[in-house]
């Protein structure tokens, strides 16, 4: 475990992508509070992912200062859009593999 010397200043080290305890050591460490304001049980809460964070990483602020982290994108961030793509309109045109190799032969087309 990284701990940082007696400075006035701490480093804020970057939280996002770690579960909730692990950010909850690593700010520990650095001599930071964490806030949640999207987490009223932040104190518990174990397996959520931190998807953003203010300030953000490598900015030295007070020690003991507060470092806020929200569990959920907020409006127009992420969310899991990136998984629909149906229906596409204008649909995309035939063809593919029809269009690029003809109807096979019959193989035994010479012995009949």
């Amino acid at each position: 475990m990284r701990t940082t010397p007696n400075t006035p200043e701490a480093r804020v080290p970057r939280l996002i992508g770690l579960m909730a305890m692990d950010a909850r050591e690593r700010a520990r460490a650095h001599g930071v509070l964490l806030a949640a304001p999207d987490r009223p049980e932040f104190h518990v809460t174990v397996v959520d992912y931190v998807v953003r964070q203010y300030p953000l990483p490598g900015v030295e602020i007070p020690r003991g200062a507060v470092v806020t982290v929200w569990f959920d994108f907020g409006e127009g961030e992420g969310g899991g859009g990136a998984g629909v793509r149906e229906p596409r309109v204008p649909k995309p045109p035939r063809g593919g593999l029809e269009l690029e190799h003809s109807r096979p032969r019959d193989p035994f087309e010479v012995i009949r």
